[in-house]
């Protein structure tokens, strides 16, 4: 059996000037509030959109027609936008 040959080239080591200066190691945990407020946030848009369905189109607030759903999605979307920011 032929032997292997030897590595001729030296092992890529990045440049330490270009590492990023903030690790995952020192980077801090999310505050205790964030992931609450967040599904509080989903729970308050599905419970918006359910009660304004339900209730065929006459609450939560009925001057404001298809708004409703804006504020429903809208509440939703927030809640996935923090927890995009959880660590």
């Amino acid at each position: 059996m032929p032997k292997s040959q030897v590595r001729k080239k030296k092992v890529y080591t990045p440049p330490t000037d270009v590492r990023p200066t903030a690790t995952a190691s020192t980077r801090k945990p999310s505050p205790i509030w964030l992931p609450a407020t967040a599904v509080a946030l989903i729970v308050v848009g599905i419970g918006w959109l359910v009660v304004y369905y339900l209730s065929e189109q006459a609450y939560p607030v009925a001057s404001w027609n298809y708004w409703n759903l804006a504020v429903g999605f809208g509440a939703m979307v927030s809640s996935l936008i923090l927890l995009s920011r959880w660590r």
